[in-house]
């Protein structure tokens, strides 16, 4: 945690109280004393430094003092193809910390079907992985992410301008051309599940505009794939 993250409803004339889950953490790995400054921000708003004031049995006390801009976002839309539900949380981890800030998740043909009942889905888990990965990467802006079970529709009717203004690539280990490097343009990027894209997926992400890339010879799981590709990219 090099961030923590607080909420609005948290904050009264400048000072936040921390109770609950997130204090566990904090006296577990901070391990704070009145006096320490911490590192503070306020969902989708500043970033400043705290000043422990108070630490009891049940609550951590801050004075804060905000004056900081969270990071700009990177310039990447992430759409992903539904993964096993324990390596969605490390997904959703990953990509909110490096800024990322539109996740939609999808549905394709190589995705079993058991995976759309994980409780993973919820939204209470979504926001907490997206707040673990903000605390990591230093940034209060909540991704938005978006769960779309019907491939077609999506790639027809949303996708064109979702990936308007931009270029588009869809990670596939067949593809012939290597992922680019270094691209100083607004990307949306595509993975498929760890199987890939079956033919039909990548003709149709191909028919709007996405260009296939490889990695190589090499074949990633999805949550290695995604800060690989990433940091390639950009």
């Amino acid at each position: 945690m090099n961030l923590i993250v607080l909420y609005k409803e948290d904050i009264h004339d400048g000072v936040a109280e921390i109770t609950g889950k997130k204090l566990e953490h904090i006296l577990s790995f901070i391990k704070p004393a009145v006096g320490d400054t911490l590192k503070t921000g306020i969902l989708n708003g500043s970033m400043g430094e705290g000043i422990v004031t108070d630490i009891s049995g049940d609550k951590l006390v801050l004075t804060l003092s905000m004056h900081d801009t969270p990071p700009p976002p990177l310039p990447l839309k992430l759409v992903i193809a539904m993964p096993r539900p324990k390596v969605l949380n490390r997904v959703i981890q990953h990509a909110s910390s490096m800024g990322v800030k539109e996740i939609y998740i999808i549905k394709t043909w190589r995705v079993e079907k058991s995976y759309w009942e994980t409780p993973m889905l919820e939204e209470e888990n979504l926001h907490r992985q997206m707040i673990t990965g903000l605390e990591q990467g230093k940034d209060t802006i909540l991704p938005k992410i978006e769960i779309r079970k019907r491939f077609k529709p999506f790639v027809e009717d949303e996708l064109p301008a979702i990936i308007s203004g931009g270029m588009a690539f869809a990670a596939h280990p067949a593809a012939n051309s290597p992922c680019p490097r270094e691209v100083n343009s607004p990307v949306t990027l595509a993975i498929g599940p760890e199987g890939g894209f079956i033919p039909y997926e990548v003709d149709a992400l191909q028919n709007i505009g996405f260009k296939p890339v490889s990695l190589g010879d090499r074949i990633l799981r999805v949550e290695t794939a995604v800060p690989f590709l990433i940091g390639r990219l950009f």
